[in-house]
């Protein structure tokens, strides 16, 4: 049974900082590039960042780079999202994913999410 767990959501204030972290379960993760997504309230879900199975390449989509920075620890089958200088527009929840295929760097199809952890930046 595959589990994806995300954790470390919450509120700030803008300009403040996040660290998300999604465990998983289930599925040979060091050999799936993982994504993460998020969708705002009346909006559809977008990727945000994705990260390859050892770490060594990773994307961003333009409205987080810079200030968002992906990492995987594959001993811990757990990937991170470190959010910084966070914005009342990077208010959202916030879903990992096992991506269906590692390229290219614009495919969002994913294999299985998480529950989804809600970070709320209030201006």
């Amino acid at each position: 049974q595959v589990q994806l767990v995300e954790s470390g959501g919450g509120s700030v204030q803008a300009g403040g900082s996040l660290r998300l972290s999604c465990a998983a379960s289930g599925i040979s993760f060091s050999s799936t590039c993982m994504g993460w997504f998020r969708q705002a309230p009346g909006k559809e879900r977008e990727g945000v960042a994705r990260i390859s199975k050892m770490g060594g390449t990773t994307y961003y989509v333009d409205g987080v780079k810079g200030r968002f920075t992906v990492s995987r620890d594959n001993a811990e089958n757990t990937v991170y999202l470190q959010m910084n200088s966070l914005k009342p527009e990077d208010t959202a929840m916030y879903y990992c994913a096992a991506l269906s295929r590692c390229y290219p760097d614009t495919f969002w199809g994913a294999d299985y999410w998480g529950q989804g952890t809600q970070v709320t930046v209030s201006s």
